[in-house]
């Protein structure tokens, strides 16, 4: 057989086309590229968005909001001090991004100002924290990214 300039480009697609082959193969093969959804119920959710946006800027008129910090017990979620931590109610989301395992949800029950979750909760790496929370009959929202 006669190798040419026409046998050099079929060769060239017939590599092509085995080179992307092999990647799109690999990545539906692969658990490592397993990529699931925030939200099962996406749409769903994404119609409750306003009252997030809501209890968000409800958030904004408080004197001062929630506040958070890492220490050698957890991570402390602080209410703020000007209101009595008996009245609220509510729940506290933690959203691993990188592993759905991780995800857990807690209810907010106080017994000082502040909420302490603990350490062997928590993985080193991002979490999204969702604070939603009632004081008075008014709704609150906190969210924040941290890197634990």
């Amino acid at each position: 057989m006669k190798f040419n300039w026409g046998t050099g480009i079929v060769l060239a697609f017939i590599g092509f086309i085995a080179f992307i082959l092999y990647f799109i193969i690999t990545m539906l093969v692969d658990d490592n590229f397993e990529h699931e959804l925030v939200t099962e119920d996406y749409y769903g959710a994404e119609l409750l968005y306003q009252n997030d946006i809501n209890k968000l800027e409800k958030s904004k008129e408080l004197e001062e909001n929630i506040s958070y910090l890492r220490t050698s017990e957890g991570l402390k979620i602080v209410f703020p001090e000007t209101i009595d931590y008996k009245k609220i109610t509510g729940k506290v989301f933690l959203y691993r991004p990188s592993n759905k395992q991780l995800d857990f949800e807690t209810i907010i029950s106080l017994s000082k100002s502040n909420l302490l979750i603990p350490d062997n909760r928590l993985v080193d790496g991002r979490w999204n924290i969702i604070v939603d929370w009632q004081y008075n009959g008014n709704n609150y929202l906190f969210k924040e990214s941290i890197t634990y």
